[in-house]
């Protein structure tokens, strides 16, 4: 009900606020508990407090709102007696009339988003805190919850760019988040190097502003990314889910056609083999009737040498099925492609295919995901699928979106538990080299930086509607649970359809999230 009070236009403007600010700013001191005594009591006390807050604020008019919580404007002082009113009672209709309309607007948007990032934090550091009980019972000990506590006192202190006390915290923390321990000190672990990072590169308190992050710093070896990304694809089944999905999209639009054509915006990461091509040309030489006189793949990106190399063995692999093939890298990146870098011919089919891709381009305005959709939309594909990861990653509060991290990576880490032997040494390369790369960025990054900026499907579903693409609702609900049981994923992954889509979860958490669109 509370996102239903954030106009479109005004969720996308926020992502511009400075993030770096404290969260005390924007919080009521009921979400956010500092844990000091080690108990898991507190704060469930303030949290029955805050739902009872939203409750009455749920209740409460926009007028109401206005003046009971003026004091945003006016330093903390009260204005609450008749002569010093925000909106008099004798001249209310006078002091709306004279009230700017930006300001207004500003007004009821930022309790607005005071809202709604503390029930953000709250669910999220709920579902933290019940998972650290769950280590509880298995170990018989506190530290999972200890390890929560911490968690979230260090990330308040980097917030606040309390360098002490977070360097404090940090030491402890160290300590307790194991890389090879349970499920959730491994998560710890990643969350923890992001909190150092983010720490060493704030200002002190009082300074404006962020420092850029050096590249050399953050950046973790190509060969290492690349050997996490190919076990990710092996061991998981996240990439696998959106291959399939996608997969089972274009085949549907190039039905009945001769001569189809993919553009590939970043070939799945530059995975390797081109895994998702080798499943499409087989199931396209098998179909029914006859396969396309001809099939072209466009793969978009920066890494263009080894795009080509992929060409070729799809080359291969496609004329040992009888398909013709014709392969063609464009060396760009998203923001800066154009239409006529895409080779199109006469009479095809066109498809654009985005595996967690478009995320990186959302940045503090909207105007940068807008212009790769405008330039899709006048390729005029017949279809475009989107794979994104399923979660709020791009809010514009640091803790807000520090927890809803926690949240989202603690059930991968935990699906990944279930999977691989604790001392797995292909488990930890997965945990440190993807998603803890994932994790730092998210945490330590600010501004160009920070392109880990996954959304909620709702979120891609209104961006997409409003660059004039309208959804084409996927309907494989039943194939897609067949699949899961053929790739044979470990217990506890399920599928969804939430509107149109299909979301992979891991138990009832979603994950990744695809969906199909039409011009």
């Amino acid at each position: 009900m509370a996102s239903g009070l954030l106009s479109e236009e005004t969720s996308d403007e926020v992502s511009g606020l400075d993030t770096s600010l404290s969260a005390q700013a924007y919080y009521s001191r009921s979400y956010l508990p500092i844990f000091q005594n080690g108990s898991a009591t507190n704060w469930f006390h303030y949290s029955d407090e805050a739902r009872n807050h939203k409750r009455l604020k749920r209740t409460q008019s926009i007028a109401e709102s206005i003046g009971s919580n003026s004091s945003l404007y006016s330093g903390g002082k009260s204005y609450s007696n008749s002569s010093s009113s925000f909106i008099s009672r004798s001249s209310s209709t006078n002091s709306l009339n004279s009230l700017p309309r930006l300001h207004f607007r500003d007004h009821i948007w930022t309790y607005t988003q005071r809202y709604l990032a503390a029930e953000a934090v709250e669910e999220a550091a709920e579902a933290m805190i019940s998972a650290a009980e769950g280590e509880v019972e298995e170990d018989g000990s506190g530290d999972g919850m200890r390890l929560v506590q911490l968690l979230i006192a260090c990330a308040e202190a980097v917030a606040c760019r309390d360098k002490t006390h977070a360097s404090s915290l940090l030491s402890e923390l160290r300590a307790n988040a194991l890389v090879f321990g349970s499920s959730f000190q491994r998560v710890a672990s990643c969350f923890v190097q992001g909190l150092a990072d983010r720490l060493s590169l704030v200002q002190p308190l009082g300074a404006v502003g962020f420092i850029a992050p050096s590249i050399n710093s953050l950046d973790t070896a190509w060969e290492k990314k690349e050997e996490a990304l190919r076990l990710v694809y092996e061991i998981c089944p996240h990439i696998k889910f959106g291959h399939f999905v996608a997969n089972a999209s274009i085949l549907e639009a190039f039905e009945g056609e001769n001569f189809a054509h993919v553009v590939d915006l970043g070939m799945t990461l530059g995975l390797a083999h081109g895994q998702q091509w080798r499943q499409l040309i087989h199931s396209l030489a098998n179909r029914a009737g006859r396969p396309p006189r001809r099939l072209r793949i466009t793969g978009v990106g920066l890494c263009v040498d080894r795009f080509k190399i992929i060409g070729e063995e799809l080359e291969a692999y496609a004329q040992d099925l009888d398909i013709n093939l014709e392969f063609s890298a464009v060396e760009s990146n998203l923001e800066n492609l154009r239409p006529e870098d895409i080779k199109r011919e006469d009479g095809e089919a066109l498809v654009v295919n985005s595996i967690l891709q478009l995320h990186c381009v959302v940045k503090e305005s909207r105007g940068a995901l807008n212009s790769v959709l405008q330039k899709i939309n006048e390729l005029s594909p017949k279809a475009l699928v989107l794979v994104e990861q399923d979660s709020s990653h791009n809010g514009p509060f640091f803790l807000g979106r520090f927890m809803e991290a926690l949240h989202y990576y603690s059930a991968i880490f935990d699906s990944l538990e279930a999977m691989l032997p604790k001392y797995d040494t292909r488990r930890a390369k997965i945990e440190q080299f993807y998603f803890g790369e994932e994790i730092k960025n998210i945490v330590s990054c600010e501004g160009p930086a920070r392109v880990e900026r996954h959304e909620r499907v709702d979120q891609w579903r209104r961006r997409m509607s409003r660059a004039g693409f309208q959804a084409a609702p996927i309907k494989m609900m039943a194939q897609a649970k067949q699949w899961l049981g053929k790739v044979k994923a470990c217990e506890g992954y399920n599928v969804m359809e939430e509107k149109g889509c299909l979301v992979l979860g891991w138990k009832s958490k979603p994950i990744v999230a695809a969906s199909c669109w039409k011009c």
